[in-house]
């Protein structure tokens, strides 16, 4: 299906799905910052028994997740943009779509600074705001432009280190301290975690804002802005629509996932060679990872396809991608009550298998609540509000009789 026969009020099903994907997805990568100090997360040696089970913990999240589902989400706004814009008056399109991203920001500014600072949604408005104008491209046009802005994160980030270590052994000996903290430091981010919200702010804070300007300058910005151009391109040749061959799904599956695993296992083959040296990261793990992840995205993107040609209904995993901002923003709800000093103050307290034991069980909660909650309501209560703002009407919100997902 071309973007050009989508209605105003059509839902695709793959699109849901993959939806759902990606939401889900994103927690097993989460976990990680939400559960032990950040920096563990892509160095592993510096904090928590990386052993056994452990590791193969963070080795299949590192191939699989890692990386992967921010990008499939990212994609699909890009493909929202278009399909907003389509299913609006042209004189009211742009309107309506800065406001979605005024919304957007405004939560993700809430959700970083009040709740936890991995939020991708400010990121995700600042880069939607930006795309709009490319809307109208042609497929190729857009994958094209697409990946050159994906390539600019590679080149900058390479450039941007390759000359701070050349000309600034100060700012290379500080970076090198913040990748290998020593555990003083480590234990400092810990306490402020485990204490009241007040006192995690110091360490929130200070991270949100960093995510949100040198991040987003250098990284961010180009990344998600690429990831939505292309994802604007193969929803416009029916690749997200599940409209394309079976032998096409199963080329792009196995192209995918293939190539994907091949350059981040030969990322982490590098780092483990040159004992997670920051530097070698930086300049040469990282950026295999980085189109690494890509490929393995567009693996899941086929098999997600492949998976509703057959015929597999998905319902739960739709019913979650219909609420995919609300069961977004839910994961940090519990996950902060569950690891923070708010809460039960877990923090650095549990290891990587007990933390993928624990997204088994969140993925259990949010695939039976949405489907339930959609059972009873039209949509989910943040889409309900968003959409209030964003078309300055009051959407319905309950439905008149319990249905099924999917009806």
């Amino acid at each position: 299906m071309s973007s050009a026969t989508v209605q105003p009020q059509t839902r695709i099903r793959s699109l849901d799905a993959l939806r759902g994907v990606g939401v889900l997805g994103m927690l097993a990568v989460h976990i990680q910052l939400f559960a032990f100090p950040s920096v563990a997360r892509w160095n592993p040696t510096v904090y928590g028994d990386f052993k056994g089970l452990n590791g193969w913990v963070w080795l299949m999240t590192l191939l699989f997740a890692d990386g992967k589902f921010i990008t499939i989400f990212a994609m699909l706004l890009g493909v929202s943009i278009v399909m907003l814009a389509e299913a609006s008056e042209r004189s009211a399109a742009w309107r309506a779509h800065m406001r979605r991203m005024a919304v957007l920001l405004v939560l993700g500014l809430a959700h970083a600074y009040l709740l936890w600072f991995g939020d991708m949604l400010v990121p995700l408005a600042l880069s939607g705001s930006v795309v709009f104008f490319a809307r109208r491209l042609s497929p190729g046009k857009l994958l094209v432009v697409g990946s050159v802005a994906f390539a600019m994160a590679s080149l900058v980030s390479v450039g941007l280190t390759w000359s701070t270590a050349q000309s600034d052994p100060a700012a290379l000996a500080a970076w090198r301290a913040e990748w290998m903290p020593r555990p003083e430091i480590i234990n400092v981010e810990i306490a402020q975690y485990r204490g009241g919200w007040a006192e995690q702010m110091a360490q929130r804070v200070p991270a949100a804002l960093e995510n949100e300007t040198v991040s987003f300058v250098t990284r961010l910005l180009w990344q998600m802005t690429g990831l939505m151009l292309m994802g604007m391109g193969l929803f416009k040749l029916g690749v997200l629509s599940a409209a394309r061959s079976r032998a096409f799904y199963l080329r792009m599956a196995t192209l995918g996932f293939g190539a994907g695993i091949l350059l981040i296992a030969l990322g982490l083959w590098r780092s483990y060679a040159t004992k997670w040296d920051v530097l070698d990261f930086v300049l040469v793990s990282e950026q295999l990872h980085y189109w690494g992840n890509l490929f393995v995205a567009l693996g899941w993107v086929a098999l997600v396809m492949l998976l509703c040609q057959r015929g597999w209904a998905l319902r739960s995993v739709v019913a979650v991608g219909r609420m995919a901002l609300t069961n977004y923003l839910l994961q940090s709800v519990i996950c902060t009550t569950i690891f923070y000093g708010h809460g039960f103050g877990l923090f650095g307290r549990v290891d990587r298998a007990g933390q993928f034991a624990m997204v088994v069980g969140i993925w259990a909660f949010q695939l039976l609540a949405s489907s339930v909650w959609l059972r009873y309501f039209a949509v989910g209560p943040v889409e309900w509000l968003t959409r209030w703002l964003v078309f300055k009407r009051r959407p319905g919100f309950v439905r008149s009789s319990p249905a099924a997902v999917g009806v």
